[in-house]
């Protein structure tokens, strides 16, 4: 329980005190209306799921994949989240304003019942859902008289009325007063966009198990559920397979750098329990080099050089298309692998990217670097993999160049992941296919900081000067708020965008620097994903609005250990809107 964050009231404020607040919910919601009342909240609130009581627990984690688990871990987390956070305000006001109620003068008016009512039972499906399957809507009002009320379809549309409740609340400067200012509320909310994720690369660095349980904390903070894992490439292996355990030990950076089966549950059932679906990826036939250090058999151009006839970066290396033998490899790691994925997720992610036609030169079983020679091999290839995918009962996900490219005709059920950015949502659509946007002009957050690679005095210095990586410049956070995935599509195409991830590409993004280079970029896009590009209005959101909810929101992250980076200077943050605004005369 909650007793031990509680002390007693003793402290008021003796002046009256201007209540100055910004209704600052992020994502913005479909439909929000406020007042300016104020209540209170402790742990007295009585909190009841379709009509019976459910107690909240400090750190409450689920026994079992039910509705009711979920929703009382939810209550659990939410709750212990407004305590817990200590986010006092005074940074969103201007020096000696008055922003915070006066429990004296005020009253203490008390948030008394939180009733939390889901109106269809959740179908399996729910907790690992294909893009759609489940609703997230809900509903949330909170009377002047102090009584919560939460409706949703489904648990996970609970969990994120929930979300937006917390975001409601502020801690008193006195210190023991939790309070709401907007009472009465009424919103109405749910997603424009199924599909709302990160793609976080665990090879080229490797991100302990905790990093990666705050980065699905911070996501379900900002309403994004899906987290793809780019788990290996040829950088690194550092991915446990039991049945060729030699894979990771060989392949691995370091043997304390490796995702054991157990690492790879508790991940995947911690996203669960949030409402955010973990699903990996091993990339191939290319972006597979890590396996020649055990099975050097299997890869051609493995760290060939140099590196740029081979592939897009060192140490290259790629499957050979035209060999039984990487398929009995694949076999054998796709039947222990994928049992254990698929109790919690519903996609599995198969690569495609940037397969280099030269690799094939190499290949003593092919000779040829001739698209009408491999397009049959890499078409024979996908089948077979994304059979096995299906028969795990498991989606296949691509990267565009497999149908764009190459030409390789994929299941109705694959959904293509678009990077290149131009008109390739648009192609995609068109031929009919599912898609999920990472376009690398808005959504690549790892861009505009600079290369990885070192360059020899001489003419490689001149070549390189002045030394910027090739997707730049950095995606600030409005550059990542301007876009819409649907524009210039057709209804009919826009049915087809399941919506889109931002990526971070780890070549120089590690635990350290990893929060500050993600966060509150990616809940830029949670926002695009979840509201909309436009508002109630038709008009497309603006910066000027956005910018003081995401100051809020941004210093909420902090609060809960996410070391986001600022936005902008204090001045601005504490200021009106219009005081950082560019209009020219």
């Amino acid at each position: 329980m909650f007793s031990r964050l509680f002390s007693c009231l003793s402290v008021f404020l003796a002046t009256s005190i201007l209540i100055t607040p910004t209704t600052a919910i992020w994502p913005a919601p479909q439909s929000f209306t406020n007042g300016s009342s104020v209540l209170y909240l402790n742990q007295n609130i009585r909190v009841t799921y379709n009509g019976a009581f459910i107690p909240y627990t400090y750190g409450y984690v689920p026994s079992s994949f039910s509705s009711k688990e979920f929703v009382q871990a939810g209550v659990s987390r939410t709750l212990a989240g407004i305590f817990d956070s200590k986010f006092v305000p005074w940074i969103l006001h201007k020096p000696g304003a008055k922003y915070e109620p006066n429990p004296l003068a005020e009253g203490l008016k008390w948030l008394k019942t939180l009733q939390i009512i889901q109106t269809s039972e959740d179908k399996p499906s729910a907790f690992k859902p294909l893009a759609g399957e489940v609703d997230e809507s809900y509903n949330l009002t909170i009377s002047v008289e102090g009584d919560v009320k939460l409706t949703a379809v489904s648990s996970i549309g609970v969990l994120r009325g929930l979300e937006t409740f917390s975001q409601l609340f502020y801690q008193h400067s006195a210190g023991t007063f939790w309070y709401t200012p907007f009472a009465p509320v009424a919103i109405e909310d749910a997603p424009k966009f199924p599909h709302r994720g990160i793609l976080m690369d665990t090879s080229r660095h490797f991100f302990p198990v905790e990093d990666i349980l705050r980065t699905i904390d911070a996501m379900a903070m900002s309403k994004l559920n899906r987290l793809h894992v780019h788990v290996t490439d040829s950088q690194s292996w550092p991915l446990v397979i039991p049945a060729l355990p030699e894979v990771s030990e060989k392949g691995a950076h370091h043997p304390s750098e490796t995702y054991s089966p157990a690492d790879i549950e508790r991940i995947q059932k911690y996203g669960a329990y949030r409402g955010v679906e973990v699903y990996f990826e091993i990339d191939m036939p290319g972006h597979i080099g890590s396996v020649a250090l055990s099975h050097p058999e299997l890869i051609v151009a493995y760290n060939e050089q140099p590196y740029h006839w081979w592939c897009a970066q060192p140490p290259c290396g790629a499957f050979k298309l035209n060999n039984t033998a990487v398929d009995e490899f694949l076999e054998t790691l796709f039947d222990d692998l994928f049992p254990r994925l698929v109790p919690y997720s519903a996609y599995f992610h198969t690569g495609g990217d940037e397969l280099n036609k030269n690799d094939s030169m190499l290949d003593e079983g092919i000779r040829s670097n001739s698209s009408e020679v491999l397009q049959p091999l890499l078409q024979k290839f996908i089948d077979t993999q994304h059979s096995r995918v299906r028969d795990a009962k498991l989606t296949p996900v691509v990267w565009e160049e497999i149908p764009l490219e190459w030409n390789v005709t994929l299941g109705k059920d694959t959904v293509v992941q678009a990077w290149l950015g131009g008109d390739s949502v648009k192609k995609l659509t068109a031929k009919g296919h599912k898609v999920i946007d990472s376009n690398y002009n808005f959504w690549y957050l790892d861009c505009g900081r600079g290369q990885w690679l070192n360059w020899a005095n001489g003419p490689a210095f001149q070549l390189g000067f002045p030394f910027n990586d090739w997707c730049g410049p950095t995606k600030s956070w409005r550059l990542v708020y301007s876009h819409d995935p649907t524009a210039g599509l057709t209804p009919e195409e826009a049915k087809l965008v399941l919506g889109g991830e931002v990526a971070l590409w780890a070549e120089t993004i590690d635990p350290i620097n990893f929060d500050t280079i993600a966060w509150p970029r990616a809940s830029v896009a949670g926002e695009v994903l979840w509201s909309g590009r436009t508002d109630a209005s038709g008009q497309n959101r603006s910066q000027i609005e956005a910018a003081p909810r995401l100051n809020e929101f941004r210093e909420r992250l902090v609060k809960k250990g996410v070391r986001a980076s600022p936005i902008t200077q204090a001045f601005c943050v504490q200021g009106e809107p219009w005081e950082c605004e560019f209009a020219p005369a």
